[in-house]
């Protein structure tokens, strides 16, 4: 559920100004209810400034009316305007990232050519003309450039960079590259997890029957010795 703003203050303000009991109160700001008993008592560590939740359109003075007719009636959240989602212009990039996107652009430029700049600029948030001088080498900075993969300086995800990748091979009439560089690691891991568990099979089914553990060569030898 849609909770306030400012839970602390509008949970305040409700106490001081309506007779809505301490869990409907909770429950419409998203608190517990010793938290608003301890705003209603002055125990918390700092006295809280009312905030108004019908002038912040967040609630009506009909549906605080309803909530002290009835102290099971749970107060609903206006419908606040619905969020203006940005849709179109280049992709954000932290400030602190942004010195790494040339490396991103280069690293693609060289490892898929078929790649157009514009796709490049959306994946990457940056501009045709800075693609063209990297491109092409009269970038200001070339001279410390050096190719890193997109997705390892946190310019975008390997999911994002595959579906750019794949689109760009479909629309070259090229296959799309797999890559294969863990395969080989893969099938080891799979091999080795395969016999692990094969192996706690036989040992819980030993156990099972309570059969001794098979003992080792050095263990049988100790045995021997001992002897």
């Amino acid at each position: 559920m849609a909770q306030p703003l400012m839970p602390h203050a509008t949970a305040a303000w409700l106490v001081d100004n309506t007779a809505l009991s301490f869990q409907q109160i909770a429950d419409f700001c998203g608190l517990h209810i010793l938290e608003v008993q301890a705003i209603a008592d002055d125990t918390a560590a700092t006295k809280l400034t009312g905030r108004d939740p019908v002038r912040a359109h967040e609630l009506t003075q009909d549906e605080i009316e309803k909530g002290q007719a009835d102290p099971n009636y749970r107060l609903q959240m206006m419908k606040g305007p619905e969020q203006v989602r940005r849709t179109k212009g280049p992709r954000y990039t932290p400030v602190s990232k942004r010195q790494d996107k040339p490396d991103g652009i280069a690293w693609i430029i060289r490892n898929h050519p078929e790649i157009s700049d514009g796709a490049i600029g959306k994946l990457i948030g940056t501009t045709r003309t800075t693609i063209a001088a990297i491109r092409d080498r009269s970038h200001w900075n070339i001279a410390n450039i050096t190719p890193k993969d997109p997705v390892t300086l946190g310019l975008c995800s390997q999911r994002e960079l595959d579906a750019l990748v794949a689109k760009a091979a479909k629309a070259a009439g090229i296959e799309a590259p797999t890559d294969t560089r863990l395969e080989g690691d893969r099938e080891a891991l799979i091999t080795q997890l395969r016999a692990e568990r094969e192996q706690a099979v036989r040992d819980a089914e030993q156990a099972a029957l309570g059969e001794p553990e098979a003992q080792t060569p050095a263990s049988a030898w100790d045995s021997a010795f001992k002897k």
